[in-house]
């Protein structure tokens, strides 16, 4: 229904051609770590403050607006921050179509970045596997491993449903 990508030329494309009715959405935590990659360390605690009304906005119309007051403070300086959020807008516009609450839920990769660098930390102790079968048993015991670190809810995860099902109506089952 909804994939939300690190920003890797393509990948929405690659996405969609496999799933065409999957929504792609850029995650913000990987836009806002491109953009302050270009500001000294000085002033990124002003630009991080500046790019907020962007993502943090409650509507497509304010974000736009916020994006515009954004490029307008600091493109003389930095012109390509604003840039890499036009090139990737038509995969961060899709967020704003959910309430705030649920924005929470689904606007970043961290969750799934973690859980790959817990698995990849797994494979990398195992230097070759007897066969195809023994890697999906040490995938598996370490997912079962894994999730016992899971102890802290998703919070709106509930709301999150409830919402994803009157969007998805032929597609989610709850």
């Amino acid at each position: 229904m909804i994939a939300c990508c690190d920003g890797l030329k393509g990948f929405p494309q690659a996405i969609e051609s496999v799933y065409p009715q999957t929504q792609v959405q850029v995650c913000i935590v990987h836009l806002i770590r491109n953009s302050l990659r270009h500001v000294p360390w000085k002033e990124s605690r002003a630009v991080a403050a500046d790019l907020k009304p962007i993502y943090q906005a409650a509507t497509l119309e304010e974000s736009e607006a916020a994006l515009d007051a954004f490029a307008h403070k600091w493109d003389e300086t930095y012109p390509g921050i604003s840039q890499i959020w036009i090139r990737h807008w038509d995969n961060v516009a899709p967020l704003f179509q959910y309430p705030m609450a649920i924005r929470k839920v689904i606007y970043t990769t961290n969750a799934i970045e973690s859980l790959n660098r817990s698995l990849r930390k797994v494979i990398k102790t195992k230097a070759v596997f007897p066969n195809e079968e023994s890697v999906y048993k040490l995938m598996f015991l370490a997912m079962r491993n894994i999730s016992k670190r899971w102890t802290r809810p998703i919070l709106n995860w509930k709301a999150a449903l409830s919402h994803f099902a009157i969007l998805f109506p032929t597609r989610f089952n709850y």
